[in-house]
């Protein structure tokens, strides 16, 4: 009776499965198939030559890699040691840092852009004096503040991949003993916790950079020239060059998977030593 019941649970899963694949696959197959079409009567890959010959799209992918870059190190920068302090000695606001962490899911996007340039489309002043110009004045300071809404937009992604990597190691033995050995708290930091969370910030980096690249309201309505908005932009003019650069974004969010597979396989093994 056990063995049938376990056979049965096996096929149930295995169906679950099969559906799911479907579910996922059937529309990246109809979109794969779909860019193959852009020349008559024949498959080809001519919608992905015109769509990499374009400049643009180097420019705007280029660009859209470096605001993600940036996003993660900023996020990293501000996440990491918030959580750890969290962690360490304020364990009671872990329910409050984790309601804030998930406002941008309440929050949306179009309300967040429009605060944005409602607020730093004019200078701040002080006592009725301009001490700082407006911050959507430049390009470099409207990708700064470009920078702060995706930090803001990723936060849930990458606080949850944190608090997790935290909840997994001994985050209290590890501070008393690096700090028997002298270390600061910049040491501890970014000595001993960032490499025990090697694993964690890879997920929420490869998390945060898929937002980035694929975002499109907060780049559309302050200016940037995003990937999101060249892509939309494309859309509108043509047919198989928008699905040709959708298959290669999948493609290359799975290669770096992949890539953070083979990575984190160390911390794996070492992982299951220490126990």
């Amino acid at each position: 009776m056990n063995a049938r019941a376990a056979r049965n649970v096996s096929w149930f899963s295995w169906i679950v499965i099969v559906i799911g694949a479907i579910y996922f696959l059937a529309p990246l197959v109809g979109t794969f198939a779909y860019s193959l079409t852009a020349l008559r009567d024949q498959l080809s890959f001519a919608a992905y030559q015109r769509a990499f010959a374009d400049p643009k799209f180097v420019e705007s992918f280029v660009y859209s890699n470096l605001l993600a870059v940036a996003t993660i190190i900023a996020s990293v920068l501000l996440i990491v040691p918030t959580t750890y302090w969290v962690h360490l000695y304020l364990p009671k606001l872990r329910p409050v840092v984790e309601a804030i962490s998930l406002l941008p899911f309440v929050i949306p996007a179009i309300t967040l852009v429009f605060g944005y340039i409602r607020v730093y489309s004019r200078p701040v002043d002080v006592l009725g004096i301009d001490l700082i110009p407006p911050l959507l004045s430049t390009s470099a300071s409207t990708n700064i503040v470009l920078v702060a809404g995706y930090t803001v937009l990723s936060m849930p992604y990458m606080y949850r991949a944190v608090d997790n990597g935290l909840r997994a190691i001994d985050v209290r033995r590890l501070t008393e003993a690096a700090q028997s050995l002298g270390a600061g708290w910049g040491t501890i930091l970014f000595r001993v916790i960032l490499p025990n969370l090697r694993t964690a910030l890879l997920s929420g980096a490869l998390l945060t950079f898929a937002i980035v690249v694929g975002e499109l309201t907060l780049a559309t309505f302050l200016g940037i020239p995003a990937f999101g908005p060249y892509l939309q932009q494309l859309g509108q003019h043509k047919a198989y060059e928008p699905s040709a650069l959708t298959i290669v974004s999948f493609l290359l969010t799975w290669v770096a998977m992949v890539l953070i597979s083979f990575v984190t396989r160390g911390d794996t093994r070492s992982a299951a030593g220490t126990h």
